[in-house]
């Protein structure tokens, strides 16, 4: 809005629909009195420019002109969030009430309880791009891989199940395609589960990476809301469209833990301190790192008050036997939760980290360091590549981009194609070979995993749980306690 002036210059008008003076002033044809607007129906925009600018209302007699001073002031990013910016004058009004700001933690918050430790044993670095490596010593690396799977089945078991509860839900004919590959995904999770005898009432589900609680939802589902079922959804972000709202009248409880799965100690979750219940870890498409910290929050016990967390986890490190002789028992181990199991589907090995990651010893047990695993964590991306072109064809990073944006599964795509955009990698190597590599890559990683698993005293597998049509990441991890007679 604008009140015309004697010198022609135009002020800024913000007002609400009406003005609180009263509303017996101001009743004349025109709708506008000097300082007064009539309180009505609220106006379009154009209908009060067009009475103001008849009325040659004068700009200090209008109720909502704001000054130029006000419209000239000095905005600054917000230091808590650069992404908005704030009036510098009110910068220390703006940090008491900004959403950005530190919020107190919770009880089970323990900081980086779940991350790895510095040994100390590594001197690596710098990365080295994959595509600044020579012939000679691509080959090399290759060779290393090899040699390091040699002994490792590279071909996983099938064990692509279905789960009755989403036997409706899979029939749906308004299903998308999204939302089919997605179904069946889950399907197969809850099948494997009920294989392993993990869906049972009287237990507490822990979804990692939880997202909207869709797997925690269906679970709840396949269980008909019994009672004495607990959820846990873990999940640091802000999350839309969340189903939770969809059991809150339900016997079962649901609860969201907005942290970090870094600072969570299970074992100071109220919930879990007053129920005592067994806790079954969940995941689907839990990226990277979060994996083996997921590992580390549900076997790993927290830290006591007078101990700092990295101690701990450098003696974890030198005793494992230790542990594995108490941690594999469903009833808990010392500063920890009892786990009857874990099921997690596992996704982008390219974003794992060497310092959370939990197969550190089985790599060091091959001789293998800090720096092989980088190159590894990287190589693991050419499995899920999608590049189907020639070499010379000029159209060959738009087919990879187009197919990694159509896999709803995958993350970072820059990341990704920078691992196979060097014209002499692609010279070097087919498509099926760096594909194999790939595989080679994401079997080593894993295999650290279920190393890790079976120190801490339980029976872990890896298996492919759909099809790489549904899902180029396709490999389910499981594991339960060692004198369980399934798996």
């Amino acid at each position: 809005m604008f009140c015309a002036q004697p010198d022609h210059a135009v002020p800024i008008l913000s007002f609400p629909a009406y003005t609180h003076r009263n509303q017996t002033e101001g009743r004349d044809s025109g709708g506008i009195e000097a300082g007064r607007i009539r309180k009505t129906m609220p106006l379009r925009s154009s209908q009060i420019l067009k009475q103001i600018l008849v009325k040659q209302i004068k700009p200090s007699d209008c109720d909502f002109v704001l000054t130029q001073d006000e419209t000239t002031k000095k905005r600054i990013p917000c230091p808590l969030d650069p992404k908005h910016t704030v009036n510098e004058d009110q910068l220390q009004k703006h940090l008491r009430k900004c959403n950005s700001r530190e919020k107190p933690k919770p009880v089970y918050y323990v900081q980086d309880v779940n991350s790895g430790s510095e040994d100390g044993t590594a001197t690596f670095r710098e990365q080295i791009p994959i595509s600044s490596l020579s012939d000679v010593q691509l080959e090399n690396l290759i060779n290393k891989l090899e040699k390091a799977c040699n002994g490792l089945v590279p071909i996983l078991e099938d064990r692509m199940l279905l789960h009755k509860a989403l036997q409706e839900a899979l029939n749906d004919p308004k299903n998308g395609e999204s939302a089919s590959k997605h179904l069946k995904q889950q399907a197969s999770i809850l099948g494997n589960m009920d294989r392993l005898g993990l869906l049972e009432s009287g237990r507490c589900y822990v979804e990692f990476g939880a997202g909207r609680g869709k797997l925690s939802h269906w679970v709840d589902t396949a269980l008909g809301g019994t009672e004495n079922t607990h959820f846990l959804l873990v999940e640091r972000a802000t999350t839309r469209f969340k189903v939770d709202g969809k059991h809150r009248k339900q016997n079962s409880l649901f609860e969201r833990l907005h942290i970090d799965i870094q600072h969570l100690c299970l074992s100071k979750v109220p919930l879990l301190i007053q129920k005592n219940l067994q806790v079954v870890g969940i995941g689907k498409h839990l990226c990277g790192a979060a994996t083996d910290l997921a590992l580390r929050c549900l076997l790993e016990r927290c830290a006591t008050v007078d101990e700092e967390p990295s101690k701990r986890l450098k003696r974890d490190v030198i005793e494992p036997a230790a542990n594995s002789s108490t941690s594999g028992d469903a009833s808990g181990h010392d500063g920890s939760v009892p786990i009857a199991g874990i099921v997690i589907a596992l996704c982008c090995h390219h974003r794992c980290d060497w310092k959370h990651y939990v197969g550190k010893s089985f790599f060091q047990a091959l001789g293998l360091s800090e720096e092989d695993f980088s190159f590894f964590q990287r190589l693991s991306s050419w499995a899920t590549c999608g590049i189907r072109k020639k070499p010379d064809d000029s159209s060959t990073s738009h087919a990879v981009s187009s197919e990694l944006e159509n896999n709803a599964d995958h993350h970072d795509l820059e990341d990704q194609l920078q691992n196979f955009s060097s014209d002499s990698l692609q010279r070097l190597l087919t498509v099926e070979e760096r594909e194999n590599i790939g595989r080679l890559c994401k079997l080593l990683i894993d295999r650290g995993r279920i190393h890790y698993l079976q120190q801490k005293g339980y029976r872990a597998d890896l298996q492919y749980y759909t099809d790489t049509a549904v899902s180029l990441e396709n490999v389910l991890l499981t594991a339960v306690p060692s004198h369980s007679a399934l798996l």
